[in-house]
């Protein structure tokens, strides 16, 4: 009761604004957290650039070198600002807070409190509240309230060389499929028309809890819901990927024609040494798969280049390998040695960064070449697109082959008012790299 007492007469106003870097998981993970705060009046705000909040969340991303700096120079600038009297309270959470909590109390002692991936509960009573467990699943959106992301599991049971995720969010844990459909009707009954699946290893759903994959049956009971008209699936893994999956997907107009599913990397020696648990052929195999018994499916992959390894010879394998599948969306990011994961005990991360640079950016250059010539492909025709928003003369939005922020956009011009969160069929009138124009 005393913290409870003390925390609350700290409070110089009743604002938060919660900060979140990384993933769709993280933001889900604020999500709720807001919706608890504002159940105890707190009024709460995300990413807000004002000086209104006097109290600040920042939700970290532990991930790869590059976010972790990100999360470590936004620590800095809220201390900065809290020793200059901007602000009151400043608390860490996440993935970074999860893992380095120690190191992070004694740089950065500015910090009022440090709490790890799963202290919602702490958090909540230290800002003075209470939780809420009668509100546990519900969230308070930051994404426009069309459209919304869905965690259906937590951890991952993987063993990937170069992944810290296991050590930040422990073993694989699914959310039960009566936790999951509850979960998705609040988004739906708050206006959600496309809800994004996601989770650290998505194909593995079930297992933990019902001894088998139950990823299709989920899938099924998701298409369901009255009013939720797209179903997309991010972070599929390819290692014993169930294919019935693909059979649910032709199946049901509500899951869009769109898998995520990250490959890494193509060459056997590097798959092995990345601990991936799939060769290159079985690789191909899968995709195969999908274009013979899904041809309409857009495949989003992530490429990893640099892993201890990668020799000329592996990294021509993997060129060849984009070249070849011609991926409707890809992303690349470069091998950063994380402490306590296999690659760092085992390989020598020896290979420059400049080198990885080039590489990923020779990858990137070949992409962007595949992407202009899909765009190009689609002019003059007409593609069903959902409006996210308006920019200046354009309404933005996205065909069934694209997901929020990762990739492509369709900028719409139209002499008609179009509604944000609605469905219209436009017209193709010409493409970039990453981008179509449309009339409507």
């Amino acid at each position: 009761m005393w913290l409870f007492y003390y925390m609350k007469t700290k409070l110089k106003n009743n604002k938060v604004n919660i900060v979140t870097l990384g993933c769709s998981k993280n933001l889900v993970d604020s999500e709720q957290l807001a919706r608890q705060l504002d159940a105890n009046n707190l009024k709460v705000l995300y990413d807000s650039n004002s000086n209104e909040a006097r109290n600040i969340i920042i939700n970290t991303c532990g991930f790869i070198k590059d976010a972790k700096e990100e999360s470590i120079d936004t620590i800095l600038q809220f201390a900065k600002a809290k020793e200059e009297g901007d602000i009151d309270n400043l608390f860490v959470m996440g993935c970074l807070s999860e893992r380095y909590k120690k190191d992070l109390e004694k740089e950065i002692p500015e910090v009022d409190k440090y709490f790890g991936t799963n202290d919602i509960k702490n958090i909540i009573e230290s800002l003075g509240g209470n939780l809420k467990d009668n509100l546990l699943g519900e969230r308070l959106q930051s994404t426009p309230s069309h459209y919304a992301y869905l965690k259906i599991s937590e951890g991952c049971d993987r063993t990937c060389s170069f992944c810290a995720i296991p050590l930040m969010r422990g073993k694989h844990k699914s959310k039960s499929i009566e936790g999951v459909i509850q979960e998705a009707e609040h988004l739906v009954n708050q206006g959600a028309k496309e809800i994004i699946l996601i989770a650290q290893d998505l194909t593995y759903y079930g297992i933990d809890l019902y001894k088998k994959n139950q990823l299709s049956y989920l899938l099924q009971k998701l298409t369901e819901i009255e009013n939720l008209n797209w179903l997309r699936l991010h972070y599929a893994y390819p290692t014993g990927f169930p294919r019935d999956i693909i059979k649910v997907m032709n199946e049901n107009d509500k899951i869009c024609n769109y898998l995520d599913i990250p490959f890494q990397h193509i060459s056997d020696n590097v798959l092995k040494k990345m601990r991936r648990g799939i060769s290159k052929s079985q690789t191909y195999d899968l995709i195969n798969f999908f274009r013979n018994e899904h041809p309409n499916l857009a495949l989003r992959t992530t490429l990893m280049v640099g892993h201890p390894g990668e020799d000329e010879q592996s990294f021509g394998e993997l060129i060849d390998f984009v070249q070849d599948v011609k991926f409707n969306r890809l992303g690349v990011f470069t091998y950063s040695e994380e402490e306590d994961t296999y690659g760092a005990r085992t390989y020598d991360d020896s290979i420059p960064e400049d080198i990885k640079t080039q590489r990923m950016e020779r990858i990137m250059e070949i992409q962007q070449t595949i992407s202009r010539n899909k765009n190009e492909s689609i002019i003059n025709k007409e593609v069903k697109v959902i409006i996210d928003r308006k920019e200046g003369e354009y309404y933005i939005g996205r065909t069934e082959s694209d997901s929020p922020e990762v990739d492509n956009e369709v900028l719409v011009s139209s002499e008609t008012v179009l509604k944000t969160g609605n469905y219209y069929n436009v017209k193709i009138t010409s493409a970039e790299d990453f981008d179509l124009f449309a009339i409507y």
